[in-house]
């Protein structure tokens, strides 16, 4: 399942992009310059040429070790709510995906998968949890587009990519 996640997430981020309006700046497969810096420890971001010579692997590994394990989204087993966060970590940083996730479970909403968390993910239906968190992401791009109109040139990938998870594709 994390490998299919993962390949979803590659196809949908493409590859090199540097499009003045991203706030991430330069990106390959989804990898900003930032959170490729953090990977490699440079101490800065990383180079828009650092990034457009990331390797495919390399970002793979990068969204199984920052954005899976990490942030404790291996541990989610709804496969569609996984690959919910999963994407929502990489569009909006993992701290938010766990956020909305525990706003919709009504628990301490402190950016952190533990054993609270877990515990009102298995007593709550999933399926109504899933719509919640992908309501909260929705709700979120909504906000950053009408709080940047800049972001509204993303609004058609943004919105084809929340099809995905409505349509249930993913």
């Amino acid at each position: 399942m994390v490998e299919t996640i993962i390949d979803d997430i590659i196809r949908r981020e493409g590859n090199f992009i540097n499009h003045p309006n991203d706030r991430g700046g330069p990106t390959k497969y989804g990898i900003t310059a930032k959170t490729l810096g953090g990977w490699l420890h440079l101490g800065r971001l990383a180079t828009s040429e650092e990034v457009a010579v990331l390797t495919e692997a390399e970002a793979r590994e990068i969204y199984r070790h920052q954005y899976i394990v990490e942030p404790g989204f291996d541990a989610i087993t709804h496969p569609a709510l996984q690959a919910l966060l999963v994407d929502s970590g990489v569009h909006s940083d993992p701290r938010t995906a766990v956020h909305w996730l525990q706003t919709a479970l009504s628990v301490v909403a402190d950016g952190v998968i533990g054993p609270k968390t877990l515990a009102a993910i298995a007593a709550t239906d999933q399926n109504k949890l899933y719509r919640k968190v992908l309501a909260a992401r929705v709700r979120h791009l909504g906000r950053l587009i009408t709080n940047d109109p800049k972001q509204s040139v993303f609004a058609a990938g943004w919105m084809n990519r929340m099809a995905e998870f409505v349509e249930g594709t993913v």
